[in-house]
């Protein structure tokens, strides 16, 4: 990893283990909620994994906090600038593209804001996220590819779709040139499936 990767994957890190211990939960305890193997649980609070969106989307909801929570420090602001090149790049592709995580809001009602772009030939599957999960996603430059549950949908630069991220999706870049779009992502009520576990042993 380079020195942002690792500096990110500090971050995860601590605050992964920090909200562990808040609750007083074991790993194996987290393991359960989360659906995340314990080995991977180590690495992550380690710094030394490069967990999946996937995977820190589970985390992110077993802990109660959200995705934008979780790769980022702390602050207690009104305000938050991420400057450009500060973003959390949590997604990158075989051939060079990326998936930043440039603002977001705190649970229970999270909002992610991405900065995405595939080169040619990148596609990235999703797995459904939590129940009420919205996407709208914003293309702004050259042409996508998006699957919805079996539904497919070609955009082009200027085009913009909404759709439920609770299903099966996926955004691919089957054409020669880069595309580049703003996502945004609506996860309502984050930690709540886990609220009454939370009270239960660990």
């Amino acid at each position: 990893m380079d020195t942002s990767a690792e500096r990110l994957a500090r971050t995860i890190g601590d605050r992964v283990k920090s909200e562990r211990k808040k609750h007083d939960w074991t790993l194996d305890h987290l393991s359960e909620l989360s659906g995340v193997s314990r080995r991977m649980l180590i690495n992550v609070e380690q710094g030394t994994a490069n967990p999946s969106v996937s995977i820190l989307l589970k985390l992110s909801d077993a802990l109660g906090l959200g995705l934008p929570a979780l790769v980022e420090p702390p602050e207690a602001a009104h305000s938050k600038i991420t400057r450009a090149g500060e973003g959390a790049a949590l997604w990158t592709g075989t051939n060079g593209g990326r998936g930043v995580l440039v603002a977001g809001t705190d649970a229970p009602d999270v909002v992610e804001l991405w900065d995405w772009t595939l080169a040619p030939g990148e596609r990235l599957e999703s797995e459904p996220h939590a129940a009420g999960t919205r996407e709208l996603l914003h293309l702004l430059k050259g042409s996508v590819t998006i699957e919805v549950d079996g539904e497919v949908h070609e955009l082009k630069a200027g085009d913009a779709i909404s759709f439920d991220g609770d299903t099966a999706h996926a955004y691919a870049n089957t054409r020669k040139t880069i595309a580049a779009f703003s996502l945004c992502v609506y996860e309502p009520g984050v930690g709540s499936a886990h609220k009454s576990e939370n009270t239960h042993g660990k």
